[in-house]
């Protein structure tokens, strides 16, 4: 009974949603997210097209417009994976979103295909954003941008 009590939550595992270079959302060229407005987390300067999901979760949303969408995961945590800058003006042209609203995921499940090239020919930001809207200011210093691998933190 104790040990139920008392256990220590394992921590969830939380990767990069692109391979590339993993930076702070403060380098990121849209003030929404550099200045934390929407919450604390990470971006990727994507050098792959493939978008995978950084924790076990459930889709709770894709935006219309494809550049966007939100995980819920197995343990409560709340994250918004936000594809490029000013990619919303793109309506949809350029990704391939291969998941939906309710569907269950897995950490590295493959979700989107972005098309960058077309995305930096139409003026637009390639930062994949990863934030945490319900996470405390306190906890940014958990994610680990120097690693440059596929794990980038565990909450």
């Amino acid at each position: 009974m104790f040990n139920k009590l008392f256990k220590k939550k394992s921590p969830v595992k939380v990767y990069q949603p692109v391979s590339g270079t993993v930076v702070s959302l403060q380098e990121v060229a849209d003030e929404v997210f550099s200045s934390e407005m929407m919450g604390i987390g990470f971006a990727v300067q994507p050098d792959s097209n493939e978008i995978v999901s950084p924790i076990d979760g459930t889709i709770e949303s894709v935006f219309p417009t494809k550049h966007a969408l939100t995980i819920k995961g197995d343990k409560g945590l709340e994250i918004l994976i936000h594809i490029g800058t000013d990619t919303v003006e793109l309506k949809g042209e350029g990704f391939e979103i291969l998941v939906q609203a309710g569907d269950k995921v897995t950490a590295q499940q493959k979700i989107a295909t972005v098309d960058f090239v077309s995305i930096k020919e139409a003026g637009k930001g390639t930062d994949v954003m990863v934030v945490f809207p319900s996470l405390d200011k306190g906890e940014k210093g958990k994610f680990d941008l120097s690693n440059q691998g596929d794990l980038v933190a565990e909450l």
